[in-house]
C-alpha cells in the first residue's frame, strides 16, 4: 500500500531515499523528448539551462564481472581503466543495459544513482565536488534531483575519483 501511495504522489525510489535520508534537494522537471534517445543527460542539460559538467549521468559498468555505478558528466565519457583502479579491480566494460535496469530497478536515462534495488559500489567522478549542486536522474526519463555532491556520495556509500575523460 505504501508503494502505491508513493506512486500516487509522484515519488520514485531516489526520491523517497533522499527525503528518507533527510537531505537537502530540489527536483526539477521537464518534458522528455523520446527521439532524444541517444543524449539523455544531454538533453536534460539543455532543459535544465545547466552547465553540463554539473548534470550527472548514472553508468552501469561491470568491473572484474562485478557490476559497478559510475557517475560522471554529461559532457564527459567514462575511463573504464579510471573506473576499474578505483574501485580496486583490474578490467572494466559496460554492462548489459537490461542487467542494469534489472539490478537498478530503473530504466536505461532515468537509472538513478539513489534509491537502487541493489546497493552496487559506486564511483562519482571528483570534478563533482566543484559545485555547489549537481544533478543526478531522479528515476525517470524527464526528472533530475538537485543535490550537493556530498549527499550524493553520503547517500550512495560512493569513493570519489577521476573517472570522466572529455
Amino acid at each position: 500500500m505504501a508503494r502505491k501511495q508513493r506512486a500516487a504522489a509522484g515519488g520514485t525510489p531516489a526520491t523517497v531515499a533522499a527525503t528518507r535520508a533527510g537531505i537537502a534537494f530540489t527536483l526539477h522537471a521537464y518534458t522528455h523528448d523520446p527521439a532524444a534517445a541517444a543524449s539523455w543527460g544531454e538533453e536534460a542539460a539543455r532543459a535544465l539551462g545547466a552547465d553540463p559538467g554539473r548534470v550527472l549521468k548514472t553508468l552501469v559498468a561491470e568491473v572484474d564481472g562485478a557490476l559497478t555505478v559510475a557517475v560522471v558528466p554529461v559532457s564527459a565519457s567514462l575511463a573504464l581503466k579510471a573506473l576499474a583502479a578505483a574501485v580496486g579491480g583490474k578490467r572494466a566494460a559496460m554492462a548489459d543495459p537490461a542487467a542494469a535496469e534489472r539490478t537498478t530497478g530503473y530504466v536505461r536515462g532515468g537509472i538513478s544513482p539513489l534509491g537502487q534495488r541493489k546497493r552496487l559500489p559506486t564511483v562519482v567522478d571528483s570534478s563533482a565536488a566543484g559545485y555547489g549542486t549537481v544533478f543526478v536522474s531522479a528515476g525517470r526519463r524527464g526528472l533530475e534531483i538537485e543535490l550537493a555532491p556530498a549527499d550524493l556520495v553520503a547517500l550512495t556509500g560512493a569513493t570519489t575519483a577521476p573517472i570522466a575523460r572529455s
